[in-house]
Formats: C-alpha cells, structure tokens, sequence
C-alpha cells in the first residue's frame, strides 16, 4: 500500500489497519498540520456572479480559531450541540472546523427544513445554537419561543432582530484560541437520518468514527493525493458532504472545490469541469442521469481522473455514457449516515458495472441471514459489518438519547445496515434493494434497482422508480414511475413499447405491469429517490 492509495486490493485488505489514539482532534492533528506549508491550498470556492476565493489551510485554521472564541463568548462549552443550516458558504466550512476545535457538537442540517423540523431538531438534540442565513432565519424565529436550549441565533448576511451577526462577531473575535484536546470517543457530530417511519434519528460520531475513519473514503475510493483538487456536488445538509467536502478530501491533504449555487445546472456544471482544474469528482447518480442527457461530448475533462458516485446505486447505462465521452468509469461506492465507506468499486479493481464493489479494508463486510450466519455466494441476505470481536473505526456511537433503536440494528456479532445484498462468486457486492423496497410479485423477489436500470436503457426514459403496487392476484406487483426525456410524451403506445422493452433487457416477470408518467420524483436532499413515498401513496389508495 503506498500513502495514498491502493495498488493491491487483497493486500491492503489483509494488512490495513486504523489506529486510534487516545486523544484526537482533527483541526490540530490534520488540518494544523497541512497549515503548516502557508501556501497550501484547502478550497477554491466559486459562486454563480462571478466571485472566486481561494483558501490556504493556513487561512481557514485561522478563521477557525475565531469562530471558537465568537462560539465561547456566547457561552457554546465543549459538548454542547451547535446546529448548521447553511448552504455551500465558506462559513460552513469554517464553523465545522471551528465545532471540532473547541470539542463541541455540530449538527448539519438541510437548507430544506421547515420550521417543524428545525423545531424537533432543537428539542431533540438541546442544542444551545444555531447559525444559519437569511432564508432560514425566519422559519427559526417561527419555533424558537418553544425551544428554551437556544441562548444565540447567529445569522450570516443581513443583520436581524433577535440574531447576532455572524460577521460583526467575527471581525471583533481574537484569532487565538487553544485547540480542546478531545478523547477520541468523545461526540463530534450529531446527523438526523430520515428512517421509513417515525421521527429522524440522532446518528453520532465520535472524533474518531467520521475524522479517522474517513480516511478509508479519502486514500482508497476517492483515491486523493495532497495535489487533487477535489468536487463533491452534495449539498451541506447530509453526511455526504462530511464523507467527501471535509474529512476524505482533508485527511489526505487533498484541495475542495466548491461551486455555491442554488440548484444543479448540468451545462453550469459540465462548463466548469472544463475551465476548472478539478482532477476528482463525487456526485449522486441523480446527478450523473442528468448530466448524461447533454451532449458531453461537446465539452472537454482536461483534468479530470478519477469519478465516483454514491446515495444509491448507478445504472450500468449511464457508467457507460459517461465513460464513452470522458474515457472514465465511475466507481460505485456504498455506506451509510452512520458508517464511512463500506464498500467500493476502487481503482484497482476491475469494475462491475451496477456492483457496489468489494469491501473496505477496515471492515469485515458479509451478507448474511436472520440468524446471523455468513451466506454463500449468489444467495441475497442482509448486508452486515462483523462489531465483535472488534468493532470498526468508521461506525457511529449510536442514534442518541434512544438505545433500543441502537440495540435493534445489532444481530449477534454483527451491525444490520438495513440493505439487502448479495456477494458473487468473485467477493463482489450487488445491491438488491432497502430491506423494505424489495417487491414480492407472485412469490418472485424484485430489487427495484434492477427494473429501474432496464427502463434506463430505453431512449424516452430520463428518470425512474419502481416500486410495489397492491394486486388481487399476485399479491403486489412492478410499478414504474417514469420521467420522460425530452422530446417524449406519454401514450399507451409507449406504456406498452417501455414494458416489452424490459421484458428483453431483464428476466420478463419483473417488468413493470403499471406504469405513471411524471413531472419529477420525490427525492431526499442528498439525490435519494423516496421509493417509500410512492409506495406509500400505492398502498394507502391516494392519489
């Protein structure tokens, strides 16, 4: 294994190990580090009017500094939770490194919340801060009355009635301040994940799980050298932005960039690959679906290396899209809120196009069955990380403040991530579905994924989602909700073209019997289609 990435899989699969020490802070113990050349670029931020700002680690352990002492002067103490809801601002950038220096919680959350769910983030968490912008600010001044934990609002931009400005307190704040010398077990960061039902849960990480575990994500899926200038197309608000905007770039030394924009624009976005250095690039295969109905072949990657998409699995069609128009192959790569990367498609190992790829090094990863017994190869199960006798760096603490939703997810030696699976003859992982997105159609099994890929492949299709469908006579059946491209529209013509069209391409019983022509389909903030929505709405009769 060199330094920064990976050569031979099954070596550094057999030899690699974390270590963890007793005390851990990642602002001193990485990004100081890196801030020790003045001159090392950490971001290159660009906005849609023309603004550019460079940042050296030097620049943003600094500003970091004084966003600790603005934070300790309003009484933040170490442990306590500070909830973010900014978009792709400098600041975010800052306020995260600033949280991890002086030891206190952070919370990211989505510019999407409403003020409902702003409300039970506060009370939840008792978080004792909030900083967010001048769109959000309001939607917390709606609940704020009924949330005693908040002694400071901290807003970035206008100044505002009730809420300190970011920018007044930060000119005024001392840029000294001594980094808290954290246990590694201590809580680091607090995110709320959506589950099918109920109430988001509090994930935690520790200084340890997300700062030291990422470096598994950096070195071998996103393969970063100090030299990269890395783009992550996620949004601030879910964990993947802590994946692959912070800790994986950061711990190998590698440069963000990052383009502040209210909404995804795939010319914006192939024209910027074109002027910008960016030589690594992450994104949701949302992203990549969109990107691959323009012409790539008009622009140019003249920089760009190595591409990896993750938040769900990619269709084979799109990979090879992109791959005729750029010369690279996007690498799969799956985990979760509460894990660091769980398995990849790495470059040094031949990619499967629609497998998750091989495992960490790091983790034991097996399918296995309700007992808790490893299945052979071919035989779908669920997707499990061996806890005992030890447990892994990069998995959470627990979903906080609720410990028999922590013991749920555990099966004997093992953690459940609640995905279904199964391994090939050659130890790779193929994705069948959410443990509850799987359809039952007349006692045959059907992953979503794979309906969705084979719809993909047809030329009207831009978009897909299948889901369950209730039937008196199977029981539940295939419906697909489709997206049309342009140039299409709905007809019984093309219902029936779309359904034979799958009965080629997979196995003919999962074709899809019901199809609906949509606008859009629901997704989460992070890319995520919300299958269970549309499901939801199948089953309960709405319409």
């Amino acid at each position: 294994m060199t330094r920064h990435n990976m050569t031979d899989y099954d070596k550094t699969y057999a030899e690699f190990k974390l270590e963890v020490p007793e005390y851990f802070n990642f602002a001193r113990d990485v990004l100081d580090k890196w801030a020790e050349d003045p001159d090392k670029l950490g971001m290159w931020w660009i906005d849609d009017y023309g603004h550019e700002v460079k940042k050296t680690f030097r620049e943003l352990c600094d500003d970091s500094r004084k966003v600790c002492n603005m934070l300790a002067g309003q009484g933040v103490k170490r442990g306590d939770v500070v909830i973010v809801i900014l978009p792709r601002l400098i600041e975010w950038w800052v306020i995260n490194i600033a949280c991890l220096r002086m030891g206190a919680v952070i919370s990211p959350g989505t510019t999407q919340l409403t003020a409902k769910d702003i409300k039970y983030r506060f009370e939840a968490s008792d978080a004792v801060c909030i900083i967010t912008d001048n769109a959000i600010a309001p939607r917390v001044d709606e609940v704020i009355g009924q949330c005693p934990t908040v002694k400071t609002r901290i807003i970035i931009g206008e100044s505002r009635e009730g809420w300190l400005n970011y920018a007044d307190l930060f000119a005024a704040a001392p840029d000294r301040f001594e980094t808290a010398n954290t246990r590694s077990d201590d809580n680091a960061i607090l995110y709320f994940t959506s589950g099918t039902t109920g109430y988001p849960k509090m994930t935690v990480h520790t200084h340890a799980s997300y700062p030291i575990g990422h470096k598994i994500t950096g070195q071998f899926w996103l393969d970063l050298r100090p030299d990269d200038l890395h783009w992550n197309l996620s949004d601030t608000g879910w964990a993947k932005a802590a994946w692959s905007s912070f800790f994986g770039p950061w711990n190998t030394g590698a440069a963000i960039f990052v383009h502040h924009s209210s909404r995804f624009d795939t010319k914006r976005t192939l024209e910027i690959l074109s002027k910008y250095p960016i030589t690594t690039m992450c994104g949701a295969p949302t992203n990549y679906r969109m990107l691959v109905l323009e012409d790539l072949k008009a622009y140019k990657y003249p920089t760009l290396r190595h591409c990896v998409g993750a938040g769900e699995p990619l269709n084979p069609e799109v990979i090879e899209v992109w791959k005729e128009a750029t010369g690279l192959t996007i690498r799969d790569g799956y985990g979760q809120t509460e894990t660091v990367l769980l398995a990849g498609s790495f470059p040094c190992i031949e990619p499967r196009f629609g497998s998750m790829g091989k495992p960490s090094p790091g983790f034991d990863i097996q399918v296995i069955d309700e007992e808790g017994n490893i299945l052979p190869p071919n035989r779908e199960g669920d997707i499990a990380i061996r806890v005992k006798p030890e447990r892994p760096v990069g998995l959470f603490k627990e979903y906080w403040k609720n410990p028999e939703k922590t013991a749920s997810v555990y099966r004997g030696d093992w953690y459940i991530t609640g995905d279904r699976a199964y391994r090939d003859d050659d130890g790779y992982l193929w994705f069948v579905g959410r443990a509850d997105d799987v359809i039952l159609a007349a006692g045959y099994r059907i992953g979503p994924f794979e309906v969705e890929s084979a719809l993909l492949e047809h030329e009207a299709v831009a978009e897909s989602a299948v889901v369950s469908s209730p039937d008196e006579i199977r029981g539940e059946v295939v419906k697909a909700f489709i997206v049309l491209a342009p140039g299409y529209q709905p007809s019984d013509g093309l219902v029936k073209e779309l359904q034979e069209h799958v009965k080629k391409v997979t196995a003919p019983y999962k074709y899809p019997r019901k199809i609906e022509f949509v606008d859009s389909l629901p997704k989460t903030v992070s890319g995520k289609i919300r299958r269970v929505e549309l499901r939801e709405r199948e089953w309960s009769g709405k319409r």
